[in-house]
């Protein structure tokens, strides 16, 4: 008996959702979105810190020129009031920190604000160099007189209001960018899940149930959308080695039924007899446990053949096979043809009392044939001479095993004889079933 092979699915093990590819496709992606994001976001943030230096220098020109000709007149009139109005107005800005007006002197006529201590070493790299804006102050009495120098305004931007601008558009820009850029994985996620990472766990999962004893009939996945791709031709590929290993199962079932069966009776064949006693052997020594062997003999087989024919001596030996098989019927026992008119049956945890009673069936089975024999000199039908044997297992080979039992089987041996057959014809006939036994396995 051959042990049962373990299912595909013991080998496969299943894969934890941390493992999986799908996790991994998954974690690649987004650390790859989110190295994309970041690179993408430094460039956005760069080419905004550009353009909000370009602003910053922008707004804060076109507010010096507005107030440039009050500023003018104030410092030509030495107006402090309008210099002060002037002053308020630029210094309402948040991005102010210092405003000053003087006159051509150097006077301060109005100022607002201090100027920062530098203590942002970013925010000093980024708008250090655009902090400061000095305007010289000219007066004209006419539109066409040259202007006549009477001050100078003075500017300085708040460097902390600056930099928290920027890092609030920073903080935007990154957020949009990762946003982005996990809408972009879940949406490659679910791509790949479709085309890719779907149909290879449906793959996976058809190989997990496939059946090791017939490989060929596996469940073979359908990739609707992944026809002529890699994936597709993986999968015929698979199919077509499954269906290999199948056609050599085929071939091996085909050829291991050859060498293990009987031909003509469909019974298990002496090479088969061997190979199953010994592992039955094997099993009963380690459970501690009895083995019976049951062994028969068509009575006088020869005669019949020379006078019936071979044809019938065949069609007697598959009739006699047949009433066996049927009347052995526990799955773990095996009756096999031992050789010529000669039948054996293997009864595992079987005691000799159940060996008798299974042997006193077969002979009454083998009555109920009623097949003629007008040849033999112990039954006017076919008969057969059984003996039955019972041992607890111990270390011995196959042929020892085997010749153990032939010789235990003479001790209890039964013949179908007619009322008439005399009893020294009956002792005749045992003399001579016992000497065929010892003569067989003498030289063994």
């Amino acid at each position: 008996m051959k042990p049962d092979k373990e299912p595909v699915s013991a080998h496969l093990k299943s894969v934890s959702r941390r493992r999986s590819l799908t996790t991994k496709q998954a974690f690649a992606t987004l650390l790859a979105g989110l190295t994309l994001s970041f690179i993408a976001g430094s460039i956005e943030l760069i080419l905004d810190v550009r353009s909000m230096r370009g602003e910053v220098q922008s707004q804060t020109w076109q507010m010096i020129k507005l107030v440039e000709a009050t500023a003018a007149e104030a410092a030509f009139q030495l107006n402090p009031e309008l210099a002060e109005q002037v002053i308020t107005g630029l210094y309402s800005g948040e991005t102010i920190a210092k405003v000053e007006l003087r006159d051509d002197f150097g006077r301060i006529m109005y100022s607002l604000g201090e100027a920062e201590q530098i203590t942002n070493p970013l925010y000093q790299h980024l708008f250090g160099d655009i902090l400061h804006y000095q305007q010289t102050l000219e007066y004209r009495l006419q539109s066409g007189d040259s202007g006549k120098v009477v001050g100078e305004l003075e500017l300085t931007l708040a460097q902390q209001t600056l930099g928290q601008t920027f890092t609030q558009r920073g903080l935007l820009i990154f957020s949009l960018s990762l946003l982005k850029t996990l809408g972009i994985v879940l949406i490659m996620v679910w791509v790949f899940a479709f085309l890719i990472t779907g149909p290879l766990l449906r793959v996976y999962n058809a190989l997990q149930k496939v059946n090791p004893e017939a490989p060929g009939k596996w469940n073979r996945p359908h990739l609707k959308y992944n026809q002529g791709d890699e994936l597709d031709h993986l999968v015929k590929g698979l199919d077509d080695l499954l269906k290999a290993f199948q056609t050599g199962l085929d071939q091996r079932d085909h050829l291991h039924t050859l060498s293990s069966v009987d031909g003509l009776t469909g019974l298990a064949n002496r090479r088969h007899f061997d190979a199953h006693l010994e592992q039955t052997w094997q099993t009963a020594r380690e459970q501690q446990l009895p083995v019976a062997l049951i062994f028969m003999d068509i009575d006088f087989f020869k005669p019949f053949n020379d006078n019936y024919g071979h044809a019938a001596g065949d069609e007697c030996l598959q009739q006699v096979a047949k009433a066996m098989l049927t009347t052995v019927t526990r799955p773990d026992d095996l009756v096999a043809r031992y050789g010529g008119e000669e039948f054996v049956c293997i009864l595992p945890a079987t005691d000799l009392q159940g060996a008798y009673k299974l042997a006193c069936r077969l002979q009454q089975s083998i009555t109920q044939l009623n097949l003629p024999h007008a040849y033999s000199s112990c039954s006017e039908h076919i008969s057969l001479s059984i003996g039955v044997a019972q041992k607890y297992p111990c270390e011995m080979k196959a042929v020892q095993i085997d010749c153990c039992f032939w010789l235990m089987s003479v001790s209890i041996w039964l013949r179908n004889l007619d009322a008439t057959a005399s009893s020294d014809n009956i002792r005749k006939l045992k003399r001579l079933h016992q000497h065929k036994i010892k003569n067989r396995y003498k030289n063994q």
